[in-house]
Parts: C-alpha cells; structure tokens; sequence
C-alpha cells in the first residue's frame, strides 16, 4: 500500500469554482462593504471580503493565491471607503496567507473549523489593522475591543450563511 504524501493529499482536496464565482463574489462583498454600513451605520458589525478571501483561501489550500486575493481585497475595500490605500490591505493579505496555509495543514471541511477560523482570522485582522494604524502610521484611531469582538462574531454568523451557498458552486469532477 502506498503512502499518500502531503501534496497528494493537498491536491486532492483543493475546490475548484467557475470563473465568474471568482469574479462575481469578491465583487458583491466589495459593493456590499462599501454600500451596507451607509444604512446601518456604526452597527455595521462584518467585513464582508475577508469572509470571502478566507472563504476561498481555505478551499484552495494556495498561500500565494490566498495572499494576493486578500492583498486585491483589501485594496479595493480602501479603494472604495475613506481608510488610507493599504491598510485593509496588509490586515486581508495576512490573513489570506494565513487561512490558505492553515487550509494546507488541517481538514477544514468541517463547518465548526471554518467558523473557529473565520472568528479568530477576523480578530487577527483587527489587530494587524490597529497596529498599522496606529504603530506604523502614527494616527488616531478610534475602536473598542468590543466593536472588534462583535465585529469577529457577525463575520462567523455572516460565514455560517455564505460558507453553504458559496460551497453550492464548486465545480465537481
């Protein structure tokens, strides 16, 4: 019997979507981000492109292809709000690198994992956000750990939704 090795295994698993899913869904988290906390105003409690760059960071188990869409979301989501160019960026590239690589070690096709992740990548976003904010760029910031814990909270409840009619796409073989 053969010994299936870590990249058999990685290959295996790896999702595959169609090509408008890729482009289709980090454009409505875009739109959403920047449209939603104009009506709700500060009980804007999600970030919805980090669920999706998470989302797809995890299934296709790719650090660099994690990376470079948690850098593209970030930089459209400062593109389209008020915050400096950047720093969303560096909180989702992050993560997506994060994510993918955690995506690559662990079975993260089980729903509790994916909702753990998404609760915890959240909250690493805010810290990476407020560190860059305030360490390297010197300015006032005004947050509550609170916000960022129900901030964290809404993303899993956000996932809990999407994660299952995101999945709904994936290309079978």
């Amino acid at each position: 019997m053969a010994v299936l090795g870590a990249n058999f295994r990685r290959d295996l698993e790896i999702r595959r979507y169609p090509v408008l899913a890729y482009a289709l869904a980090p454009l409505a988290a875009l739109v959403l981000q920047a449209w939603l906390p104009r009506v709700l105003g500060r009980f804007a409690w999600f970030d919805l492109p980090l669920v999706v760059t998470v989302y797809f960071a995890l299934g296709r188990r790719s650090p660099i292809q994690g990376t470079l869409m948690g850098a593209a979301m970030g930089i459209f989501e400062d593109a389209l709000t008020h915050h400096a160019i950047g720093i969303n960026g560096i909180a989702k590239t992050v993560v997506g690198f994060i994510a993918a690589s955690v995506g690559v070690r662990i079975d993260v096709e089980n729903f509790t994992i994916r909702m753990l992740l998404v609760f915890l990548l959240s909250l690493l976003a805010s810290v990476v956000y407020v560190f860059v904010y305030r360490v390297l760029l010197g300015l006032d910031l005004d947050w509550t750990w609170f916000s960022e814990l129900f901030k964290a909270i809404g993303n899993s409840l956000i996932a809990m939704v999407l994660f299952p009619l995101l999945d709904r796409l994936q290309l079978h073989d």
